[in-house]
């Protein structure tokens, strides 16, 4: 593979062009679901890098399962079958790489798993021996794989602090207010360009034309705006310009 470079603390890393691209384009659905659930996003990517070869794998490719997570448990949805620990085994299949990473996410709440969350988010290093204890793979040299993965990648650098968390989820609410508010309804013909307005201190001198003039509006629509009966205005009076 090609090498990439980039820099980490400070410190020149030289890591595949595929698994920095892949840091990269999963990097945010892993710290959002750190936010959601608790999952460090450290475990998860590392998972997801070491599960799917970077995103390479059969099951990614086919299935955008990017966790080896097979049909256990009350799945409904499609499924591929593939060889793992035995012959022809259900593994199961997403829309999207993203909805592999929210499952991963709900398929560690499992009761098996509990003793997890428990463990400090930053200590990724129980995390990858409690995994590997609680079942999740087979192989005994899981938690070291994993944990190698982690620290050649420095993944630990994206693990959500809770002020970072919060500060991270009151911006995707905001952001998704904000989605939510300009959504087009069917059938409207355009969008609305949103109104600009603008305080104005009256000066000496400053008459109701010439500020009209000035941010090119209309004298009406500046009385209109300011309940304005006539054209007097006043020294220090403050007026409200829209567009």
């Amino acid at each position: 593979l090609c090498a990439a470079f980039i820099t980490l603390t400070g410190l020149a890393q030289t890591i595949s062009a595929d698994a920095a691209d892949y840091i990269n384009q999963f990097k945010n659905i892993a710290m959002q679901e750190q936010i959601r659930t608790g999952v460090p996003a450290a475990i998860k990517l590392g998972q997801a890098i070491l599960e799917s070869q970077t995103g390479k794998s059969k099951l990614a490719t086919e299935a955008n399962n990017h966790f080896g997570i097979k049909c256990a448990g009350d799945w409904t949805g499609k499924t591929i079958f593939k060889n793992d620990d035995t012959e022809n085994e259900c593994f199961r299949v997403y829309k999207t790489p993203e909805d592999s990473y929210k499952d991963h996410s709900e398929f560690l709440k499992r009761k098996r798993y509990a003793a997890l969350f428990q463990l400090d988010k930053n200590d990724y290093k129980s995390w990858a021996k409690g995994l590997k204890e609680a079942g999740y793979a087979t192989n005994p040299k899981y938690p070291d794989l994993l944990i190698g993965l982690i620290e050649r990648y420095q993944l630990n650098r994206f693990d959500v602090g809770e002020k970072a968390g919060e500060k991270m989820a009151r911006e995707n609410k905001v952001e998704a207010e904000i989605k939510s508010n300009n959504a087009v309804a069917p059938n409207t013909e355009s969008i609305k360009a949103p109104i600009k307005m603008v305080i104005y201190e009256v000066k000496a001198n400053d008459s109701l034309a010439g500020i009209a003039q000035r941010f090119k509006v209309s004298v009406e629509r500046l009385k209109q705006a300011n309940g304005l009966s006539g054209e007097i205005i006043n020294l220090g009076q403050l007026l409200i310009i829209t567009n």
